[in-house]
C-alpha cells in the first residue's frame, strides 16, 4: 500500500497519507490516530461482506461521519481510499435515504445502517488510470478479465461492498485480487488480559498460524511459531524482554495451558497467574512472529500495560516483522517511535488537531518554507 486517504470519518475532514513499508503514527489523544486505523479496518470488513456490522459496532453511520462543520447542503459521505501496487479502490458511504427527514411517515428501522453511494476500483497503466470497476448507489459495471464492460447482473445490496457480493474471480481478477489483500490484512487492538480472558485458562489447542485479534488461542499460537515458526526468534524475543524465562505449553486432553519459566522461582507460573502486560507482550510475540506473515500488519497502541523496559525489544520485534510484512503502528510511545524511526530511517508522522479536525503537523522545516 503506497497511499491512504481517508475523508468525512469521525475527526477526519480530509487527510492524504503517503506510506512506506514501515509506518509510525504519533500524537496525543484525541489527535485522530485511532481513527485512521479504523478507517484501514472499514475496508478489510467491506472486502468480508461486515461493514454494517462494523459500523453498528462503532454507533452506526451517523456516528462517524465527519462530525465537525459541514460545506452547505452537501451530503455528508465517508470516503477512504488506498493505492495498492498498480490498483486503486475507493470506498464512499453515507447515511440512508430520509435519515432526517421530519416528514417521513416513520423512522427506518435500519437507518444506522451504510448505504455505499460509491466504489471505484482503477488501475494504472500507461500513466492513466483505467476504471475496472464503477458502482453508483446499486448498480455497477466492472470489466472482465477481457477488458469488455460488464453491468452487474442484479441490483446491489446497498449496505455492502461490491467485493462481498461477486464471487466470479475468474471472471473478475482483479477485484478479486483486491479482496484476496483486503482479507489477509492483520489488525491488534485489544488483547483480552481481564480475569475471565480465555487465554488464561486451558483451551482446545489446533495448529494456529495466525494469532486471533483478542489473543484468546495465544498458547496454540506461540506452540505453533515453535513448530514450524522461526523458534530462534522467540527464543530471542523472550530473552530480551524477560531474561532467563522459559516458554512451556503443556496439553491435556487436547487443552493447551500456558507456563512461563522464571528465574528465582521453584515453579512455572501459569497464564492465569501473569501480569496483563506480560500476557500481551507473549501475545505481540505470537502476532509479530507469525509462520504466516501478512502483507499488511496494524498494531493499535502496542505499548499498552507495557513496562517502558520493553519498548526497546518492542520496537525490534516490529522491524522484523517488517521484513516479511508492511506495518502501521499507532503509539502514544515517543520511546517506542524513535526506536524503530532509529533503526528503520523512516521518520514517524506526528498528529495533530486544527479546528477541530486530524492532520499532519509541519515540520519545522515545512513551516520556514511557508
Amino acid at each position: 500500500m503506497t497511499r491512504l486517504e481517508v475523508a468525512g470519518y469521525r475527526s477526519v475532514r480530509k487527510l492524504s497519507l503517503e506510506l512506506g513499508p514501515v509506518n509510525v503514527i504519533v500524537g496525543p489523544n484525541g489527535s485522530g490516530k485511532t481513527n485512521l486505523y479504523r478507517a484501514l479496518y472499514l475496508l478489510v470488513a467491506a472486502a468480508e461482506g461486515r461493514l454494517a456490522r462494523t459500523l453498528a459496532d462503532e454507533g452506526g453511520t451517523p456516528s462517524v461521519l465527519w462530525a465537525g462543520p459541514r460545506d452547505g447542503k452537501k451530503p455528508v459521505r465517508m470516503t477512504i481510499g488506498v493505492e495498492m501496487g498498480d490498483l486503486a479502490y475507493e470506498l464512499s458511504c453515507g447515511t440512508v435515504p430520509h435519515y432526517n427527514d421530519p416528514l417521513a411517515p416513520e423512522p427506518d428501522p435500519f437507518r444506522l445502517d451504510p448505504e455505499v453511494k460509491e466504489e471505484h476500483l482503477w488501475a494504472f497503466s500507461g500513466g492513466r488510470k483505467v476504471v475496472l470497476m464503477e458502482r453508483k448507489d446499486r448498480t455497477a459495471f466492472l470489466r472482465d478479465a477481457e477488458g469488455t464492460r460488464v453491468t452487474f447482473p442484479t441490483e446491489l445490496w446497498s449496505a455492502e461492498s461490491v467485493m462481498d457480493q461477486l464471487a466470479e474471480p475468474h471472471r473478475f481478477p482483479r477485484l478479486s485480487e483486491v479482496q484476496r489483500t483486503l482479507h489477509a490484512w492483520r489488525f491488534y487492538h485489544h488483547f483480552r488480559t481481564d480475569p475471565d480472558a480465555a487465554m488464561r485458562h486451558p483451551q482446545v489447542g489446533v495448529r494456529t498460524p495466525v494469532l486471533s485479534h483478542d489473543g484468546s488461542d495465544l498458547a496454540a499460537a506461540l506452540l505453533t511459531v515453535r513448530e514450524i515458526g522461526d523458534r530462534r526468534a522467540l527464543e530471542q524475543g523472550l530473552e530480551e524482554a524477560f531474561p532467563g524465562s522459559e516458554l512451556e505449553v503443556r496439553s491435556l486432553e487436547g487443552r493447551f495451558s500456558l507456563y512461563l519459566h522464571m528465574p528465582g522461582l521453584t515453579r512455572p507460573m501459569s497464564a492465569a497467574e501473569l501480569s496483563d502486560g506480560t500476557l500481551r507482550y507473549l501475545c505481540l510475540l505470537a502476532a509479530l512472529l507469525s509462520p504466516r506473515p501478512p502483507p499488511f500488519l496494524a498494531l493499535n497502541e502496542p505499548e499498552t500495560s507495557l513496562h517502558p523496559d520493553l519498548l526497546e525489544p518492542l520496537g525490534r520485534l516490529i522491524l522484523r516483522a517488517a521484513k516479511h510484512s508492511q506495518v502501521w503502528v499507532t503509539t502514544h510511545a515517543e520511546a517506542l517511535a524513535r526506536v524503530m524511526a532509529e533503526r528503520s530511517q523512516c521518520e514517524p508522522v506526528h498528529l495533530e488537531k486544527h479546528a477541530g479536525a486530524t492532520q499532519v503537523a509541519k515540520s519545522g522545516t515545512d513551516e520556514e518554507e511557508d
